[in-house]
């Protein structure tokens, strides 16, 4: 079956995470196994959005990882989507292309960062509430340097 991109990119995330993949050709047959069917453009830039990267295990072989510690929260494919970005204390606007806000917010809340404590999405515009306003202020910075 063919799935909307979040699902998608959900399935690679959990697959890449349980197991030893070192080509996308393995990931794609993975994917098919769970009945999730793309196309190697398609899965190529679900790819780049997630941030995977490959690693080394303790006998030489590559497989790729998802990057778990990375400066800013927002991943590739977060930011793939922000258009504009501003804040007010602790609450972050970030602004989206029509009918991609829910898309993003999904992203942010699927992240479960613990600096931020939710998300309200509309049709091109999502309220993301931070723990505070240093960490609007720090985040709004990290999506302007990415932008």
């Amino acid at each position: 079956m063919f799935m909307n991109k979040l699902l998608r990119q959900s399935k690679i995330k959990k697959i890449i995470k349980l197991k030893s993949i070192g080509t996308q050709e393995e990931l794609k047959r993975q994917l098919e196994l769970e009945k999730v069917f793309a196309t190697q453009a398609t899965l190529s830039r679900d790819m780049r959005e997630l941030g995977l990267f490959k690693s080394r295990d303790k006998e030489g072989r590559l497989y790729y990882e998802i990057p778990e510690n990375s400066v800013s929260i927002f991943t590739p494919a977060m930011l793939y989507y922000i258009k504009k970005v501003s804040h007010s204390e602790s609450l972050l606007v970030l602004h989206t292309n029509l009918g991609e806000a829910d898309v993003l917010a999904n992203l942010i809340d699927e992240a479960g960062s613990s600096e931020i404590l939710g998300t309200v999405a509309g049709a091109d515009t999502l309220l993301v509430i931070c723990r505070d306003k240093e960490t609007a202020s720090q985040l709004e910075n990290d999506v302007l340097s990415s932008l």
